[in-house]
């Protein structure tokens, strides 16, 4: 018997709800206690990729439209990089160096971390969502709180996160164009890990770690 499209979208809900509920499983357990257990996200992501019959476009690996992509996330990016920088000199942020963003290893490893998280929010959470909810906005304002509840207990990270959260996953669902939002993210997270005390973002740690980090 075929589905109907509300058993299709409660299946879309349920597999992202699950999937992101073992991320925070894996945050909070599991990579102190089964740490190679984070062999799931690959397989689980491949698996559904296959599953749902997405293709680099959908899952915004794209150029064709990568000029227009950018010129639209620039206009949510630009405001948050300025309202990060202004928050720095408030803060004081002229006085810490950025010296780990001229270490190609720091600076692409963290790139490189940014395009994962990229995948995992808007080729699947939000490609998910969107069809779970059939609405853009929705979708993007539930990846947004997904994305802002994995950061947890961060008090920096979760009101931003929440905010990019929404705005990439917003941008994503427009365009389907990964690439710009990556960048924009790389962005964003280095000024942040700038712009506020480590005292504040710990190293911008999530989870345990976030209460077991001690500065130096």
């Amino acid at each position: 018997m075929a589905m109907t499209t509300a058993m299709l979208r409660s299946l879309n809900l349920i597999e992202a709800l699950a999937f992101c509920g073992y991320v925070g499983w894996y945050i909070w357990r599991l990579q102190t206690s089964a740490w190679s257990s984070w062999i799931v996200f690959p397989v689980w992501l491949a698996a559904s990729f296959v599953i749902h019959r997405d293709t680099p476009k959908t899952m915004g690996w794209r150029a064709d439209n990568l000029w227009s992509a950018t010129k639209r996330s620039a206009v949510i990016f630009a405001p948050c990089i300025g309202g990060l920088c202004l928050a720095g000199i408030l803060l004081g942020a002229w006085h810490r160096p950025l010296n780990h963003l001229f270490v190609p290893r720091h600076f692409f490893g963290y790139m490189d971390f940014c395009l994962l998280q990229q995948v995992g929010l808007n080729s699947y959470l939000t490609n998910r969502l969107l069809a779970a909810t059939g609405s853009p906005a929705r979708a993007a304002l539930l990846a947004g709180i997904i994305f802002a509840t994995l950061h947890w207990p961060n008090p920096v990270l979760i009101p931003l996160t929440f905010i990019g959260g929404v705005a990439m996953a917003w941008l994503f669902a427009r365009d389907r164009n990964i690439i710009p939002l990556a960048i924009g993210q790389g962005i964003l997270g280095t000024l942040v890990w700038w712009a506020f005390p480590v005292a504040l973002h710990h190293a911008m740690r999530v989870g345990p770690g976030y209460y077991h980090f001690h500065p130096r």
